[in-house]
C-alpha cells in the first residue's frame, strides 16, 4: 500500500460507499469504519448454499477486513463498477492478494489468489445501514484447491 486514499465531505451514498470500499473494505484503514456504518448493520451474505443475515458493528467489520489481510496479506481491491440508484449503491470490485493465511482448510501457499465480489449497500443518513454481498466462493475455492499441493487428481 503506497497511498492513503482520501475522503470527500459528500455524505450522498455513492460517495459514502466510494469511500468505505476505498478506505476500509480495501484494507487501508479499517479501523475507520465507525465513520462509514451505522452502529448495527445488517450485512446479507451467502455462506454455502443459505444465505444469511448477521449484525455487524464497525468495530466487527474492521476485524472482518483485518482477518482478510491475514489471509490475503495486503491485497489491493479495484472498483470495477459502481451505480447508484436513490439509497442503494451497487460495487462489483477486484481483489488481488497472496495467499499468506489459512483459509478455511488450506494452509498458505504464497500464491497470487484474485477474487471478483460485489455488493449492494443501502445508505441513510450518510451511513452504511444494510448490505448484500455476493463473493466468488467457487473462484476462490478453485484457486486454493489448485495450489493445494496435497490434492490427488
Amino acid at each position: 500500500m503506497t497511498e492513503t486514499p482520501t475522503t470527500t465531505a459528500d455524505t450522498t451514498p455513492a460517495a459514502v460507499v466510494r469511500d468505505f470500499v476505498e478506505v476500509v473494505r480495501s484494507g487501508w484503514q479499517p479501523d475507520r469504519a465507525f465513520e462509514f456504518l451505522a452502529p448495527t448493520v445488517l450485512a446479507h451474505q451467502v455462506r454455502g448454499d443459505a444465505p444469511e443475515t448477521i449484525e455487524r458493528s464497525p468495530q466487527d467489520y474492521a476485524e472482518h477486513v483485518r482477518e482478510m489481510r491475514r489471509m490475503f496479506g495486503d491485497f489491493q481491491l479495484t472498483v470495477d463498477e459502481l451505480l447508484a440508484d436513490g439509497d442503494r449503491v451497487y460495487v462489483r470490485w477486484t481483489q488481488r492478494g497472496t495467499h499468506a493465511g489459512v483459509i478455511g482448510p488450506f494452509e498458505p501457499t504464497g500464491r497470487e489468489i484474485t477474487t471478483i465480489d460485489s455488493a449492494v449497500y443501502r445508505v441513510e443518513g450518510g451511513l452504511i445501514r444494510e448490505y448484500w454481498i455476493q463473493a466468488d466462493s467457487a473462484g476462490l475455492a478453485a484457486q486454493l484447491e489448485a495450489g493445494d499441493d496435497t490434492a490427488t487428481d
